[in-house]
């Protein structure tokens, strides 16, 4: 009742001193010093701050007093029902909460759990926003916050407070989960499974695919590796690396796979993965009935 108690008090104080501070507004991705605002005459306002895009980042160096960060997107027909954020390595300095409902639910203290990602609901009626508040420290030469976020749509259900996102589930996919993945997914990849490692920390498993073809990607998680450049017959193929969770025991295994799945901080996650032969033979009986949702090559 007491940490209640004060977190109502920190959050009423937190939105008094917002209303007299001028907001910094860029598209994506947003970074300042904590320095020059204390240097001004108004030092103990917020500071706050408006991003305009579904994705980006926020580094705040040298952070003094407090950082109000809104995630409002110029997209007026996406409705977006989760937000994730993924502090930075070099996190030290602040305290994150989340304005929930003109209160401050704490997210993640100072030093605590970098590079995991954490997510939260943003179904109510406000723009969803993360307070980064300074811890007062002596020595501010070490001292740096930033992280990046995301902002998810279209999710059936939301992650609770502090939950990561990455609560996939390790069955396989059904028949027509397969021929949905391939349309909707954010990458999908052919390719061998050349090395498995394990991340106990992380309860995550790494997935090193290689010698394949991709049909389509996000972003440049999987990269085109090329032999000896100039040289007769040279040769080209794409290598990249899929994250899972430990708890899917996934291993090694011979011939090829379609790998599916979606994109989060730069990072593919695994989904839908079929063997290869196996999901063409679905494919062609699905694209004999006219019943395949979307078209895929047929190599």
């Amino acid at each position: 009742v007491a940490m209640s108690s004060t977190l109502r008090m920190i959050s009423m104080y937190l939105l008094f001193l917002c209303c007299l501070s001028p907001c910094a507004a860029d598209l994506c991705n947003w970074s300042g010093s904590g320095l020059a605002r204390e240097a001004e005459a108004n030092s103990r306002t917020v500071q706050q701050v408006r991003l305009r895009c579904t994705e980006g980042s926020v580094e705040w160096v040298y952070p003094g007093q407090a950082l109000r960060v809104v995630l409002e997107p110029n997209l007026s027909s996406a409705h977006h029902t989760t937000v994730c954020i993924k502090p930075f390595r070099s996190f030290n300095g602040a305290s994150v909460y989340i304005e929930r409902a003109g209160e401050l639910d704490l997210l993640m203290t100072d030093g605590g759990r970098p590079e995991q990602v954490f997510c939260f609901p943003a179904d109510g009626p406000q723009k969803p926003a993360i307070f980064l508040l300074a811890n007062p420290q002596r020595d501010i030469s070490q001292r740096a916050v930033g992280f990046r976020y995301e902002l998810l749509g279209n999710r059936t259900t939301a992650p609770k407070l502090g939950q990561s996102v990455l609560q996939a589930s390790c069955r396989p996919c059904n028949d027509t989960e397969l021929l949905l993945a391939i349309c909707s997914s954010d990458f999908v990849v052919r390719g061998s499974i050349r090395n498995v490692s394990h991340n106990a920390e992380r309860q995550t498993s790494l997935v090193e695919v290689s010698e394949g073809r991709v049909y389509r990607q996000r972003s440049g998680v999987f990269e085109r590796l090329t032999g000896t450049i100039g040289a007769p017959g040279s040769s080209s193929s794409w290598h990249g690396h899929i994250h899972t969770l430990l708890q899917c025991h996934v291993k090694p295994g011979g011939g090829e796979f379609l790998f599916t799945g979606t994109e989060h901080f730069g990072e593919a996650w695994l989904g839908c993965a079929p063997r290869y032969k196996e999901f063409m033979s679905l494919y062609q009986s699905a694209w004999a009935a006219r019943q395949n949702p979307c078209e895929f090559p047929l190599d």
